[in-house]
């Protein structure tokens, strides 16, 4: 949680393309302490079977800003693969991946005490983020 002199984040995935929550979904934090610093890693999680990530790293004291990076192309690669097996698998053509969007980064400002919750909502070829309560 936040404290008065840092922010805190948390995030959970849903998968709009069946309507459940993404389990499994590999996410990466990283923050940085103002617009010209560099990112530092800080560590990363998954999702749970509710979709969340309820253990990701505190952020330090004077971040500014908040880096949130999701592996969506892992996460829909095993469902396809599990969705299709005697199936031809459903590819974009162009590139042969199964989504279109192998990552989603979300990168966004904080400020400290406050708690920034991000969903995603996720399908193989879009996806949308808010801040959320």
């Amino acid at each position: 949680m936040s404290t008065g002199t840092t922010a805190s984040v948390s995030t959970h995935i849903l998968d709009t393309s069946v309507g459940r929550p993404a389990a499994g979904v590999a996410v990466h934090l990283a923050a940085r302490t103002g617009r010209e610093a560099d990112w530092q890693a800080l560590g990363g999680s998954a999702t749970d079977a509710d979709g969340r990530c309820k253990d990701l790293p505190a952020l330090p004291e004077g971040t500014t800003h908040v880096r949130l990076d999701f592996d969506t192309e892992t996460y829909f690669a095993k469902k396809q693969a599990a969705a299709q097996q005697d199936a031809p698998a459903l590819r974009d053509s162009e590139n042969g991946r199964p989504v279109f969007f192998p990552e989603v980064t979300i990168a966004f400002a904080v400020v400290p005490g406050e708690h920034y919750h991000v969903p995603l909502l996720l399908n193989p070829f879009g996806y949308s983020v808010y801040r959320g309560s």
